[in-house]
């Protein structure tokens, strides 16, 4: 039996999601201060991406897409 649009859709989204969410874990990982260094603008920037990236998402859901790219 062929997939169904939702079907893939929920097969997609799941995968997508969980691979967001270890990312932003492995971005927890930066915290630790015996191995990295960085100041409280670094912190705000990366926040700040972040935010904007799922603002940007709903956006998206909603009919209207951007691309952008991160750097510090």
């Amino acid at each position: 039996m062929e997939e169904t649009k939702k079907e893939k859709f929920t097969r997609l989204a799941e995968a997508r999601t969980n691979a967001a969410l270890k990312q932003i874990a492995l971005l927890g990982n930066l915290a630790n201060t015996s191995n990295y260094e960085y100041d409280q603008y670094d912190v705000d920037k990366v926040l700040k991406t972040l935010r904007a990236a799922v603002n940007e998402l709903e956006v998206t859901f909603k009919g209207d897409a951007k691309a952008k790219k991160f750097s510090l």
